[in-house]
């Protein structure tokens, strides 16, 4: 009667760490598919920020040439005058 008591007790023990095993490896796929997702989220934020920062380098060009220009005709509309 002791060894049937210890071979169901065994096959409680061996169903229980099935069941254990199983949700276990279902919470490590939902874990991964979770980082996966943060992972895309962050590329996302990534690329995001190296948009700004080249929008921002444009803007910056740009002002740059304005400036640039307005200098340069001030300095030919200043010579015209003075040469009257």
């Amino acid at each position: 009667m002791a060894e049937k008591d210890t071979q169901v007790n065994l096959a409680v023990y061996m169903e229980r760490l099935d069941s254990y095993i199983s949700s276990q490896n279902a919470l490590n796929e939902n874990l991964s598919k979770n980082l996966e997702q943060v992972e895309t989220k962050v590329d996302d934020i990534s690329q995001w920020r190296s948009k700004m920062y080249g929008m921002k380098s444009i803007l910056l060009a740009i002002g740059l040439l304005v400036v640039h220009t307005s200098a340069v005709l001030g300095s030919f509309i200043a010579i015209i005058n003075i040469n009257k």
